[in-house]
């Protein structure tokens, strides 16, 4: 069963984005995960939405999201997303079948 981290994110300082993409995309593979999009929002269908990109990962399942989250490789990557973008993760697992 997959897990997804789904984040919402505003990018704050652009020139740290490449910083933060050179960490955090070699610890979602470490882990085992995938990049599914890094897309741009371009439409908002219902409620609201003040986030700019919407970001999709794929996971084994929500203890491998959990685990990449928590990691050394992916930690280290946390200050330069701080400075990089305003973001919210959630983990969304595919209900059993």
């Amino acid at each position: 069963m997959s897990a997804y981290v789904i984040v919402h994110a505003t990018i704050k300082d652009p020139e740290k984005m490449p910083e933060y993409g050179a960490l955090a995309g070699p610890s979602v593979a470490a882990a085992g995960g995938e990049v599914i999009t890094a897309g741009v929002v371009v439409d908002v269908l219902a409620g609201s939405h003040d986030h700019q990109r919407a970001i999709i990962l794929r996971f084994a399942d929500a203890q491998a999201a959990r685990d990449w989250y928590t990691s050394d490789a992916y930690q280290a990557a946390i200050p330069i997303r701080e400075q990089a973008m305003d973001a919210v993760f959630i983990v969304a697992e595919d209900p059993p079948q």
